[in-house]
């Protein structure tokens, strides 16, 4: 019988100790959730695109992010320009991050008539892609090219063109 007991003891003290290492089968930690709102990106046109006076032929006219007009044909009047400007848009948002920019294939100018001139090969300055500065600005100037077909009623010509911007 003191075997008996003595079996039984040694069950009942192995079955304590096994339950003991049982019971560490799960753990639990817990994690921080954490997001960070930034600055949308903003773009804001300043300075619009404006090919200036140009007379009438057949050819094209070229205006660089510098502002430097250029011709295949005499389309220039000497010192009288008119009003030459590229196109310049403020870029707002979050400091120091990167952005695409996105220029249009082409846009249509149109005389208060019906006749139409085409813009085309925009490029702009940053060419593809910037960094906003420390304090989330930053410029983008905007050129093209103005296809001028000989017999243009005279006019003023005008039509929109969208750049986008996005961040990388």
């Amino acid at each position: 019988m003191k075997k008996q007991l003595l079996s039984l003891a040694a069950i009942f003290i192995i079955a304590i100790f096994s339950n003991n290492v049982m019971a560490q089968n799960t753990a639990t930690d817990a994690a921080a959730a954490k997001a960070t709102i930034i600055a949308p990106i903003t773009i804001s046109n300043t300075a619009d695109l404006n090919f200036g006076d140009v007379i009438d032929g057949t050819g094209y006219v070229t205006l660089s992010t510098a502002g430097l007009r250029t011709s295949d044909y005499q389309a220039f009047s000497g010192t009288q320009v008119g009003t030459v400007s590229v196109a310049s848009f403020d870029i707002t948002g979050q400091a120091t991050y990167t952005y695409a920019i996105t220029l249009p294939a082409s846009a249509t100018l149109t005389e208060t008539g019906t006749d139409t001139m085409t813009v085309d090969t925009f490029v702009s300055d940053p060419a593809t892609s910037s960094a906003l500065d420390g304090s989330g600005n930053d410029v983008v100037l905007v050129g093209a090219t103005l296809h001028v077909i000989s017999g243009q009623t005279v006019g003023l010509y005008t039509g929109t063109f969208n750049v986008t911007v996005a961040y990388n």
